[in-house]
């Protein structure tokens, strides 16, 4: 029976030791409360690290933990000491979280802590595979895990994959200074699905995508060698019923009832009835901007001094990492704010800030909640901010006024709150003074869409989705004409193979028997590669064709010797058996110095792109250039050639970073034709993986085979899923 594993950095769980037994108590919030309904629907299973480290956890107990986790559908991950520091205090929360949230100056590039972190992950990965069987699906969660997936795809290729990054994803000018930012993309792209917060995340991801790793993008997919990756945007949610209504029995509590926080909020509410209450609720972290927040509120009580007395912010600092280093100094900032600002500020009966450094229960939550008029939470930087999401779901009349930083993943779902730029203070007051005198009618107007919605998208249905597309992505059919080539197909070949009397083989070279290179002539036949082609060459009837768009000088300095036939520039030149290229077409090459000053002028305002010279054709490759602005220059030069050749009998061709220009008369379709048309071949197989393939693909007989590289439309009636694919293929035509 297929089953969902999920995979975090920590469990769902807390460990408890009661009368000498060990317990695991489910917790509350956050990941555990969004996964909920994932985890308890069909069969699961959540892999996680305990929070307990090997020196920590006696002999005679681990047992017992596993069962008490086992209880919970939870297995554990072992970590030691050592690894939790370099793994989740040092890779993770030193150079991972400042870089994602655009804090460049702290974070630490420490070879050592990421060698600990692919370790790391290489134990989580080794625990999904130890449980993994058939058709499991597998959920991935946040950056400590972004290798997990590729590690995963490595030995179960069959599996479906999802991942989740619960954190912002920077611009590629961020994401490019961290050293090792091929191998974590690479890593997330062996999900089938990455899911992010907001559509900004995605793009930043999928460019990241293009320039480190020049794959091609489609809209929301990535072309992989061997399949599609989709990237989606998923905004999660809160458990909207279980705030909504905790506030209402909260509003219903009689005298004796309410918790002693909830009675002094009630106090001090009716000492001074005109007063408003700020609530500002953070994880003590930098990216929250709380010293900005009490800077903020300073600047605020000085352009309004009226409001002296009639305000109080209440700031409740999570404790947060705190063996990290920028995150002691922060509290000692945060300390030593709210000190001076209280102590400047304060008079006998009024204290500007109250400030909390601890964690709170639900219940206390909820007298905040519900007791606050605004709630004001403005980060530097935040994936997505659900406190925002929680104080709208607790304000069960609809009042209340929510001044948010436009920084914050939330803000693209609560339009209707105050927006702000968190480190423009005129704004922040200003806001301030607008939310103080809100008429409740505007509050509800603003509240009322911002609760259908959060009700609508709820945690749960965040996870749905999810695992709907995911699901989705991975069973959808892709639209290709092709037939993946499989085993069974590929040894009813080798049968028509070994029986043919007469066999010519047609294969393409650049992305088929050997991989792009920046620069074209640097993709020179490897050992294994010749050892393979000569193999063939020697075979009794059997001609082979290796046919390109490559001129004849670079390609016949690469075979020199060998006699293999070849036909290159896409057929206008032949070598027969080792001979001298020969023309094969009647072709014209007048017209390049008409074309070359429209390429060299695309060169000038293209960095790195350069001009390939053939002798009947010439190309203008964008491989170097940013992919994004070479895409645009290629779909600029294309309008400006269909214009310029259009009654010169010349065509252009659109390849892999590519743009080139010939005869309307010469493909390699024609060519190949040619060829078969000499004698009478009873196997004829063709293989490629660009556009100018096609023309082959198409024109050959009905009987032959033809073979694309690569997930793309074609007239191919087969795909294989990449070079290594490719060639492993054509090296069983060896074992005769």
């Amino acid at each position: 029976m297929r089953k969902t594993i999920i995979l975090s950095n920590r469990l769902p769980v807390q460990l408890q030791i009661n009368e000498g037994k060990m317990q695991a108590k489910p917790s509350v919030g956050g990941l555990a409360t969004g996964m909920k309904s994932v985890h308890q629907e069909g069969e699961s299973l959540w892999i996680g690290w305990s929070g307990l480290t090997q020196e920590e956890i006696p002999e005679d107990l681990e047992s017992e933990i596993d069962l008490a986790l086992e209880e919970h559908g939870c297995s554990k991950v072992r970590l030691t000491e050592a690894e939790v520091e370099g793994f989740y205090y040092g890779f993770s929360n030193r150079t991972i979280w400042p870089l994602y949230h655009y804090f460049l100056e702290y974070a630490e590039f420490e070879l050592s802590n990421w060698k600990i972190y692919e370790a790391v992950n290489r134990k989580f990965a080794n625990a999904v595979l130890e449980q993994a069987s058939g058709d499991d699906i597998l959920w991935v969660h946040d950056y400590q895990l972004m290798l997990v997936p590729q590690m995963v795809r490595e030995e179960r290729p069959d599996l479906s994959i999802g991942f989740f990054l619960h954190i912002p994803f920077p611009s590629y000018e961020i994401f490019r200074t961290l050293p090792w930012r091929e191998e974590i993309l690479k890593g997330l792209l062996g999900a089938d699905l990455i899911g992010f917060h907001t559509y900004d995340y995605e793009r930043h991801f999928l460019s990241s995508v293009r320039r480190v790793l020049g794959l091609e993008v489609n809209f929301n997919e990535i072309n992989l060698e061997d399949r599609m990756a989709k990237v989606d945007s998923f905004p999660m949610g809160i458990d909207y019923a279980k705030f909504h209504e905790a506030a209402k029995k909260n509003a219903d509590q009689k005298d004796g009832e309410q918790s002693d926080l909830q009675r002094r909020l009630y106090a001090h509410k009716a000492s001074t009835p005109d007063a408003k209450f700020f609530l500002s609720i953070d994880r003590l972290d930098y990216s929250k901007g709380i010293a900005k927040r009490l800077k903020a509120f300073e600047y605020f009580l000085g352009k309004y001094p009226e409001y002296k007395e009639k305000v109080r912010l209440i700031i409740l600092a999570v404790p947060s990492r705190s063996k990290v280093p920028q995150y002691q100094l922060l509290k000692k900032e945060i300390d030593e704010l709210v000190g001076r600002i209280n102590g400047e500020l304060s008079t006998v009966s009024w204290t500007p800030i109250w400030y909390f450094y601890r964690s709170l229960g639900f219940e206390n939550l909820v007298d905040l909640y519900t007791s606050c008029d605004i709630a004001w939470l403005t980060p530097i930087r935040d994936g997505m901010n659900l406190v925002a999401k929680e104080y709208i779901a607790t304000r069960t009349d609809k009042t209340g006024v929510l001044i948010l930083s436009e920084m914050a993943g939330s803000a693209n779902e609560m339009h209707e709150a105050l927006l702000i730029n968190p480190n423009n203070f005129e704004q922040i007051a200003d806001s301030l003074h607008r939310a103080i005198n809100m008429p409740e009618a505007e509050q509800k107007a603003r509240n009322t869409p911002m609760q259908k919605r959060l009700a609508r998208y709820n945690v749960e249905k965040w996870a749905g989705d999810f695992m709907e597309s995911l699901l989705t992505h991975k069973q959808s059919d892709p639209p290709y004409v092709a037939r993946r080539l499989t085993v069974d197909l590929t040894n009813t070949m080798m049968t028509q193979y070994r029986k043919a009397r007469n066999r010519i083989l047609f294969l393409d070279y650049d992305g088929t028997l050997a991989g792009f290179k920046n620069d074209p002539q640097k993709a020179s036949p490897d050992a294994e590669l010749l050892k393979m082609l000569d193999a063939l060459y020697e075979q009794k009837d059997t001609d082979i064709f290796i046919i390109s768009g490559r001129d004849k000088d670079t390609l016949g300095k690469w075979f020199d010797g060998r006699g293999y036939s070849m036909i290159v520039e896409h057929g206008v030149w032949i070598s027969e058996g080792g001979s001298a290229f020969q023309l094969l077409e009647n072709v014209k090459n007048d017209w390049m110095p008409k074309i070359r000053p429209v390429l060299e002028s695309f060169v000038d305002r293209t960095p790195g792109s350069f001009i390939e010279d053939k002798n009947y054709s010439m190309a203008w490759h964008y491989r170097n250039t940013d992919p994004d602005f070479g895409q645009k220059r290629a779909t600029e030069l294309n309008t400006v050639l269909t214009s310029l050749i259009a009654n010169d009998d010349l065509s252009v061709l659109n390849g892999n970073k590519v743009v080139e220009i010939k005869s309307s008369n010469v493909n390699k379709g024609r060519a190949a034709m040619r060829m078969i048309a000499r004698k009478d071949y009873d196997f004829i197989f063709a293989i490629g993986d660009d556009w100018t393939d096609e023309f082959m693909f198409q024109e050959l007989p009905e009987d032959a085979i033809t073979v694309k590289v690569g997930r793309m439309k074609t007239q191919a009636k087969f795909y294989l899923e990449g070079i290594p694919a490719a060639r492993a293929l054509i090296h069983r035509f060896t074992e005769m």
